[in-house]
């Protein structure tokens, strides 16, 4: 490159960084010009004197926006109906699913070809009396039974019953239960260090010293140690108040291993049982993450392991009472740092810098993490379009005035429109009067700055194929599927959706929509929900503000598939899986699509940080009638077949507990 050329460059990014400054300067103005009138309305005595009333209003408006943000009353009354769906399906979940005397029989009576001992880690500190005898009566009663119970006890000399009663629970356990006096408390970190030193077995277990075990936890783990190789293991968990399990306040239903959902949050926790081959040396916890200590264990191991295995089964009963990180983080304030501390250390070991990590609305511990992006890589912005020229033009406007993303191209595959609309609008996006094709000549027109191109795809419309094309024309290193009846919110929009796409294991990447009324259209595919059993969208219809299942509309998280309204991908790995498949010429071809990134075990990430409008079906009506409903039907039944496997073993990133009638996450209800 010439000198001339290097010069033009930086001062191109000059200007940009420049225009940037310029809009920052402007908000900051407006910023200080809105606080100089705030400032001069709250010193007006009649707003002093209003207070009262305001007060009122205020009050009435809340109530509205609650009203509001439950999706009004169709809302409420959907929420009204989880609750009650989650009443009716708790009572499997607790007691009732413990093993009868039969089946508790046969489960102790099995015999695996490896029976693995497990060795169960419980640091003790000033534990209540009841507390401490439940706790050890769920290890007895484990009908599995090849296993050690390793307590380090590091509570004072008023709590000294703790000791006799695990001596007590030591004789009647055959040799089982290693109980050590420490003579200082370590904290749980220094306290459970302490503890596997007792341990001998090839597999360790974490317990809390206030928690219950379900009796046939470790017979399931085994079992999956068996059957699958498993090195680490995890199952579904619920908190509960008071003496009783079945009186449960939350039950948390767990994805399988979901590495960005747990770089956001601790989501597998409880009960993790892992080989003891995979510790880097002795240290189990690090003091140093001492709050947060067992999700930077559980960050280093399954960094470790082979084959992490999700047991989907409600088996651990996490109690929450005063002073318990369950019953609120504001118990255990450091432990926010120490989450963010871990996770950082984490991401480095991955190779990731000048990462930033924030806390979320939906809790301090469930993370928003924006990775650097790595350069200015153009992208290609391929937009299908037939007439629609209101929607395109939303669409195309929203882009070029809200984005703050500089380095990319929109690539309009134009499809037999006919009206007079599009022609003008095109002419308006190129900076020239456009002009169609004559008969079957295929033509790209680009504006005079190489921003906007208009390629010409001939023939009847096929959403595949059309895609495809305009991936054939796209200059960009990334390209990102856009349907024309959407509209961007959030101005670094393409920024969220890149640096996921920048990572070397992750395939697609698709933003959070929503339709006019500020209702969820999409926050990730489920492949196997909805009545065809192919494919549908999770927390369809919640509100806008609604934090998701267990925080999950709240962060960055692996999903099977995302939807091609809004989906980023790098150029190659398009190409590498052969584009969308043509077979599918209307639906399910994003789908198909994300899952063949999937076999190639790439990763497909939903991120709610980049957020659209997508007014869906303007573009082509809903599948619901007639011809279109006999071709979504023939679509479907061969998704079924050619995904047939994928669809057997369910969803990975939706528990199997969830009925596939909902997309509310709500449980399914035995009956009977």
């Amino acid at each position: 490159m010439e000198t001339m050329d290097y010069r033009e460059a930086y001062e191109q990014e000059h200007l940009k960084c420049a225009d940037l400054a310029g809009r920052i300067a402007d908000l900051e103005a407006k910023c200080e010009e809105l606080e100089w009138k705030l400032g001069r309305i709250k010193n007006n005595p009649l707003w002093k004197l209003s207070k009262p009333a305001r007060d009122g209003i205020h009050w009435a408006i809340r109530q509205k926006d609650r009203l509001s943000n439950c999706g009004g009353p169709r809302g409420v009354l959907r929420k009204l109906d989880y609750k009650k769906r989650e009443r009716e399906a708790m009572r499997q979940f607790g007691t009732e699913s413990f093993p009868g005397p039969e089946q508790a029989a046969a489960e102790r009576e099995t015999v695996f070809p490896r029976m693995v001992k497990i060795s169960i880690l419980v640091p003790l500190w000033n534990n209540t009396r009841e507390f401490q005898i439940q706790m050890l009566d769920s290890v007895m009663n484990q009908t599995y039974q090849n296993w050690e119970l390793c307590l380090a006890d590091g509570s004072d000399q008023e709590h000294s019953y703790i000791g006799d009663i695990c001596r007590e629970y030591a004789e009647r356990a055959e040799g089982r239960i290693i109980y050590r006096k420490l003579e200082k408390n370590g904290g749980i970190a220094g306290n459970t260090n302490e503890c596997l030193k007792l341990a001998t077995g090839e597999y360790v277990g974490l317990f809390d010293q206030d928690d219950i075990l379900h009796p046939s936890v470790l017979y399931e783990y085994v079992k999956a140690i068996n059957e699958k190789g498993a090195d680490y293991l995890y199952c579904d968990e619920t908190t509960f108040k008071g003496d009783d399990i079945n009186h449960m306040l939350t039950m948390h239903f767990k994805p399988d291993y979901a590495p960005d959902n747990l770089r956001a949050n601790n989501y597998i926790c409880h009960f993790s049982v892992f080989k003891r081959s995979l510790l880097d040396g002795d240290q189990l916890f690090r003091p140093e993450f001492d709050g947060s200590q067992d999700h930077d264990m559980i960050l280093r191991l399954t960094d470790n392991a082979k084959k992490i295995v999700h047991v989907p089964r409600l088996m651990y009963y996490w109690r929450s009472h005063a002073g318990s990180v369950a019953s609120g983080i504001q118990a255990k304030p450091y432990a926010i740092d120490a989450a963010r501390g871990a996770v950082a250390q984490h991401l480095r070991k991955h190779g990731f810098d000048h990462f930033k990590i924030e806390s979320t609305r939906a809790f301090e511990t469930i993370f928003r993490i924006r990775y650097q992006l790595l350069g200015t890589p153009r992208i290609s912005i391929i937009i299908a379009n037939k007439d629609h020229a209101e929607d395109l033009g939303r669409c195309v406007d929203s882009i070029t005035e809200k984005s703050t993303y500089d380095n990319y191209e929109i690539i309009i595959v134009e499809n037999n429109s006919s009206t007079a609309e599009v022609r003008e609008l095109y002419s308006r996006l190129l900076g020239y009067p456009y002009e169609p094709p004559a008969g079957g000549e295929a033509r790209e027109s680009r504006s005079k700055d190489g921003r906007i191109a208009i390629v010409t795809y001939q023939g009847q419309f096929n959403y595949s194929a059309v895609n495809n094309l305009g991936a054939d024309c796209a200059l960009g290193e990334y390209l990102l599927l856009l349907n024309n009846d959407t509209e961007v919110i959030t101005v670094n929009w393409m920024e969220e959706l890149l640096m996921y796409a920048q990572r070397r294991d992750v395939g697609a990447v698709g933003a959070k929509l929503y339709y006019g009324d500020r209702t969820i259209q999409h926050a990730g595919v489920v492949i196997g929900l909805g009545a065809h059993r192919t494919a549908g969208h999770s927390h369809y219809k919640q509100h806008r503000q609604n934090l998701g299942y267990m925080g999950r509309l709240c962060y960055a998280q692996n999903v099977s598939a995302v939807t091609g309204a809004c989906l980023m991908v790098k150029k190659s790995l398009y190409h590498e899986v052969g584009g969308l498949d043509t077979g599918f010429a209307i639906s399910l071809n994003d789908v198909d699509f994300c899952l063949k990134l999937r076999e190639k075990g790439l990763l497909n990430v939903f991120t709610p940080f980049a957020e659209l409008f997508h007014y869906e079906s303007a573009s082509r009506g809903l599948d619901d009638s007639g011809e279109k409903a006999e071709r979504y039907n023939r679509e479907s039944a061969r998704f079924r077949e050619k995904w047939k496997k994928q669809l057997e073993e369910g969803d990975p990133y939706y528990n199997p507990n969830f009925s596939l009638d909902r997309s509310d996450f709500s449980l399914k209800i035995q009956k009977g």
